[in-house]
């Protein structure tokens, strides 16, 4: 990667970083593998004084909030176990940490992530986190549309269906933006 893998205003988007969705199997990497990358990254930003937005899914137990419209496989009916919506802890959330909850895939449609990003002159964003082809993938689509320069930290996000997490990588984010490895990102912040 050169020099300009970051822009002096990059922001790291982690998405759904949280109890009830690291709990299942993921690969190519373990949810363990990506949060314990995440949270380099969380550190690094922090350290550099770059924003960290930490997104999070969550729904009305009654799941009146979901998204609507006919699919070909059904959300079902959802009972969360308590506490599956919350952010883990070893992401260790500093007060300066910009969370957004949503209530689809993407982190941008119905929340306030664009207005934060902006009012902070943010122009590029770092991605990581679960599940690569639905929530990561969805907020690189989104924030390319925005106008975002959008690095996907690859190694940092993982997927229940690696076929899903390898399509993401090699056909869908170069069209975004550009990938990179945690070791890579890190690197490019620590020349900010």
């Amino acid at each position: 990667m050169t020099d300009t893998l970051l822009d002096p205003n990059t922001a790291l988007v982690l998405i759904d970083l949280q109890r009830g969705v690291v709990a299942a199997p993921t690969q190519p990497y373990p949810a363990d593998e990506v949060v314990r990358r995440g949270t380099e990254l969380a550190k690094a930003f922090r350290d550099k004084g770059l924003p960290v937005v930490l997104v999070r899914v969550t729904f009305a137990a009654d799941g009146s909030d979901m998204p609507p419209g006919r699919t070909m496989q059904p959300a079902g009916a959802f009972t969360p176990p308590p506490g599956w919506d919350e952010l883990l802890d070893e992401l260790d959330i500093q007060p300066t940490d910009i969370r957004i909850t949503k209530r689809q895939w993407g982190a941008f449609h119905g929340t306030d992530l664009d207005l934060h990003l902006r009012r902070r002159g943010v122009t590029a964003i770092v991605l990581g986190g679960i599940a690569t082809s639905i929530g990561v993938e969805s907020t690189a689509r989104a924030a390319h549309e925005h106008g975002y320069h959008v690095i996907v930290a690859t190694d940092a996000a993982a997927d229940r269906d690696p076929a899903a997490h390898t399509h993401s990588v090699e056909k869908i984010f170069p069209r975004l933006g550009v990938t990179a490895t945690t070791e890579e990102v890190l690197n490019a912040v620590t020349k900010l």
